[in-house]
């Protein structure tokens, strides 16, 4: 997936450090989840859904709104069971802001159901401060733009490219 870090190129998406063009196949979780805010003990579990450095992530956090899906455990019943690993499980991340009347969402990755439960953040956000929103969605990733559109938004027309990488852009108009 592509970051907005706000430096370079005007858009202010780049690839990571280390990125390559490999898009691993999408994902389907079929339990229910959890959508809460990203904390900095996040970055790990986000970055290898991104396949990002997680440094990029943790700066992610700062930067910008980030949500988790997280799958939504029942409580366990034995008392005497560990339930803490230490590290989070997390099913995909959105990050977004705001900019004029638009929200621009500047990552979003996980597996599809989690993807389709996190673009509702960003939407119900831009539903109550009257704005539209915007998703870049990288090629190949049709299961991302499947998603997209699954949840309402329309397809836009070619969006700039990153990288040699061409994006589609959607939009979705509150």
């Amino acid at each position: 997936m592509f970051l907005n870090n706000r430096h370079g190129d005007g858009h202010g998406l780049t690839r990571p450090a280390g990125a390559t063009t490999f898009y691993p196949p999408r994902r389907t979780y079929l339990g229910r989840m959890h959508i809460r805010d990203a904390v900095e003990a996040d970055a790990d579990a986000m970055a290898q859904i991104a396949d990002a450095p997680v440094d990029v992530m943790r700066n992610l956090i700062h930067d910008r709104t980030v949500r988790v899906a997280e799958p939504d455990h029942p409580t366990p019943t034995d008392p005497h069971q560990d339930t803490d690993n230490g590290a989070a499980e997390l099913l995909g991340f959105v990050s977004f802001d705001a900019q004029a009347d638009v929200v621009h969402i500047t990552q979003l990755d996980g597996t599809d159901d989690a993807c389709e439960e996190l673009l509702s953040e960003p939407i119900r956000f831009a539903k109550q401060e009257a704005m539209d929103v915007e998703l870049l969605v990288p090629l190949p990733e049709e299961s991302l733009a499947g998603v997209a559109e699954r949840v309402g938004f329309d397809r836009r027309g070619r969006g700039p490219q990153f990288n040699g990488t061409p994006t589609i852009r959607y939009r979705l108009e509150t």
